[in-house]
C-alpha cells in the first residue's frame, strides 16, 4: 500500500539537439525547484487562510477591480448615475469643448456632456459629482484663463499677413528709386 502512494510518474520533455546527462541533469533541477517553490507557496496560503489575510486580499483585489472597471474622464450620464454619486451641471455657451476636455483630463475629472440644440446659440450643460466640485471649480477657472488667452492671442488672417509684407516691399522699393545718386561733374 504504501508503495502506491509514494510512486508517481513524471513526463519531462526537454527540447535539445543532443541529450547529454549535464542536459537532463540541469533539467532535472530546474523541476524540482518549481516544485519546490510551489509547495511553499502552497503552505503560504494555508497560513494566509488561517490568519484571515487572503480573505482581506481577496476583498482589496475584488475593490482594485471594481475601480478600474469605472469609467473615468468623459462618459455617459447613465454612467455617472450608475457610480451612485449624485451629480451637478453646470452650463457653457463656448462651441470649444475639446479645450474644457484637456483641462478636465488633467483634473481628474468624471463629466458629462449634454448638448441642448433648442437654444441659439446651444449650450453645452456639463454634469459631474457634486463631490468634485472644488476641483470642478479649479478646472473651470483654468478652462476660462485658457479661453481668455487665445481669444486675446487670435492671429491675424494668412492674407492680411501677405498684403501687409507687400506694402512693405513697396515702400522699400520707393525709397531704393529716391536715394540714388545723380553723377556729375563737381566744381
Amino acid at each position: 500500500m504504501q508503495d502506491e502512494v509514494n510512486e508517481k510518474i513524471i513526463a519531462l520533455c526537454v527540447q535539445t539537439t543532443r541529450m547529454s546527462t549535464g542536459v537532463l541533469k540541469a533539467s532535472m533541477r530546474k523541476f524540482l525547484d518549481g516544485m519546490s517553490r510551489q509547495k511553499q507557496k502552497r503552505v503560504q496560503v494555508k497560513q494566509a487562510v488561517k490568519t484571515g489575510k487572503a480573505q482581506e486580499k481577496g476583498r482589496e483585489k475584488e475593490r482594485k477591480r471594481q475601480e478600474m472597471k469605472k469609467p473615468h474622464g468623459k462618459q455617459t450620464i447613465k454612467q455617472l448615475i450608475a457610480q451612485g454619486a449624485q451629480l451637478t451641471n453646470i452650463q457653457i455657451t463656448d462651441q470649444n469643448i475639446k479645450s474644457f476636455d484637456r483641462v478636465a483630463r488633467k483634473y481628474g475629472i468624471d463629466y458629462s456632456l449634454k448638448k441642448d440644440s433648442h437654444v441659439e446659440p446651444p449650450l453645452y450643460l456639463v454634469f459631474f459629482k457634486s463631490k468634485d466640485v472644488d476641483v470642478m471649480t479649479a478646472a473651470f477657472k483654468e478652462y476660462a484663463g485658457v479661453e481668455l488667452n487665445q481669444s486675446k492671442k487670435k492671429k491675424s488672417s494668412v492674407r492680411k499677413k501677405l498684403q501687409k509684407t507687400q506694402e512693405r516691399k513697396a515702400k522699400h522699393r520707393q525709397r531704393v528709386k529716391t536715394k540714388q545718386k545723380v553723377r556729375g561733374q563737381e566744381r
